[in-house]
């Protein structure tokens, strides 16, 4: 495929691997136009991100060195237009950038010294608008706070594509406007990955669709929910299809069977008949399934809990960067739930992380109850583990048929439950956070943006768990039609304290 006058990237007839002989994409060929928005859609796994990684020239074509890899899991030719340059925000910060300063990690990504730089981080900052001390360590961050972080620190590199991967994880509803505000105005091309679809529709023009089942990328024209609804019609054109062929076929079939029980010439008939039946088997279409959903599930609970579980008096809530000390009175026994609510920077990820390692001043755990910690950044996961190894760490029931099936239900089959934990997509890192919750059965959960990455197919089933759990429950979330399917006993709002 050759550059027209306004595309700015292309694949052509790109396959990868991400085994050898397990292809990941096959033979995919789209181009982007300058200026567009483009999203890319597709479930857990399928590649979403694997995509933006090859623009970015983690991965390397066959022939070509690659020194994070022992094969070349590309073929095909990944073309950015000449003298264009390329920046991404990544879903998550990574491990060792998490110790930097903004400062110096403001400098990784700028890619060179300069004078001023200390101008130009605050404007990158104000354009995601947020404010931060230089000196700060990175990790001190909340999560919706490292968010914008990660969108500036593409900004500061004044990039002419910028690619996003599931940038409103962890923000609160002004950083999700100012955000879209941002990108409908932004006059640059944009490739972006996010399982929020109202966010999507308000500035796409244009859909990549991975299709896990078949390998395939198919490019469409439109907003997010246009793009939807002529899936649909096509997903229904082509189940019509296979109908009546398949209708057909099975009458011809029969007719030869027919046929051949008379004997003499008709035996001639009915193979022609067999042979029309075949031909309109092979012609039937390999249909686009829809993605698979996670099945029902239930967590269970600590056995043997009574009376109060968890009790608050006081917390410490973070304005301004600075922490005050709040009085509050809040007490949870089995089987109630509470909402923890307040602007991102706030304290929420950090006061979590205090309850679930017991370092909570004005906080009490009982004693013995087993605490289910479920981290937005998985830090809780050991990513050289296996998945089944990891599973085997909590599990209560450690029969192979129990944690195999606990696995499946989460879409874990096969050579997944045997790969490390840090070679899944971060929505695959969550459906095994899901699946160690159920095998632990704990009596307290703590569970920090559970909606993070994961398939919005899932969110109906993972909030239906959530709201049956009879265990004492803490939830954040900034993702209100999750929240509101959820049962809620106390709220506790660190802005109003």
């Amino acid at each position: 495929m050759s550059y027209d006058q306004g595309t700015i990237l292309s694949f052509d007839n790109v396959t990868f691997e991400y085994k050898e002989n397990k292809p990941l994409m096959k033979d995919a060929s789209f181009s982007v136009k300058n200026g567009s928005k483009i999203t890319i859609m597709g479930q857990n796994g399928a590649g979403k991100s694997t995509i933006l990684k090859m623009i970015m020239e983690a991965y390397k074509p066959h022939g070509q060195k690659n020194e994070k890899h022992t094969f070349s899991p590309i073929a095909g030719k990944v073309n950015v237009f000449p003298g264009y340059t390329v920046a991404t925000a990544h879903q998550v910060i990574s491990h060792e950038d998490r110790e930097l300063t903004i400062k110096d990690y403001f400098m990784k990504h700028y890619g060179e010294h300069t004078y001023d730089i200390g101008k130009r981080i605050d404007e990158a900052l104000a354009a995601v608008n947020f404010t931060a001390p230089h000196d700060r360590i990175v990790k001190s961050f909340s999560g919706g706070q490292q968010a914008r972080i990660l969108l500036a620190s593409a900004l500061i590199q004044d990039p002419d594509l910028l690619l996003l991967d599931e940038p409103t994880n962890n923000l609160d509803a002004d950083g999700i406007a100012h955000l879209t505000g941002f990108l409908l105005c932004h006059d640059k091309t944009c490739i972006v990955i996010s399982h929020d679809a109202d966010f999507l529709n308000s500035f796409t023009d244009g859909v990549l669709y991975l299709d896990v089942h078949t390998r395939k990328v198919e490019q469409y024209e439109g907003n997010y929910y246009d793009v939807q609804e002529k899936i649909a019609a096509q997903i229904e054109k082509e189940n019509m299809k296979n109908a009546r062929l398949a209708k057909e076929a099975q009458q011809k079939k029969e007719q030869a069977n027919a046929f051949a029980n008379k004997g003499g010439n008709l035996r001639f008939v009915a193979k022609r008949m067999r042979e029309a039946a075949e031909e309109m088997e092979e012609n039937m279409v390999d249909v686009r399934r829809e993605d698979r959903t996670i099945r029902s599930f239930n967590i269970p609970i600590q056995e043997g809990m009574k009376g109060e579980i968890f009790n608050i008096s006081s917390v410490s809530v973070i304005k301004n960067h600075k922490a005050t000390t709040k009085k509050c009175r809040i007490s949870l026994n089995k089987n109630q739930h509470l909402l923890l609510t307040g602007p991102n920077g706030i304290g929420k990820t950090t006061l979590l992380e205090a309850l679930a390692t017991g370092k909570a001043k004005g906080s009490t755990i009982t004693p013995g109850i087993e605490v289910g910690y479920y981290r937005q950044d998985f830090s809780t996961l050991n990513f050289e583990d296996t998945v089944y190894d990891s599973l085997l760490a909590v599990a209560k029931d450690i029969t192979e048929q129990n944690i195999r099936g606990t696995a499946a239900g989460f879409l874990i089959t096969g050579e997944f439950i045997h790969s490390k934990i840090g070679s899944l997509s971060e929505g695959q890192k969550g459906l095994v956070a899901f699946a160690r919750l159920v095998l632990q059965q704990p009596g307290l959960l703590i569970l920090d943006e559970p909606t993070n990455h994961i398939n919005f197919r899932h969110i109906p089933v993972i909030a239906k768990a959530l709201d049956e759990y009879e265990g004492a429950m803490i939830l954040v979330s900034h993702v209100p039609e999750f929240v509101s399917q959820i049962r809620i006993d106390q709220t506790l709002d660190l802005a109003s304290l």
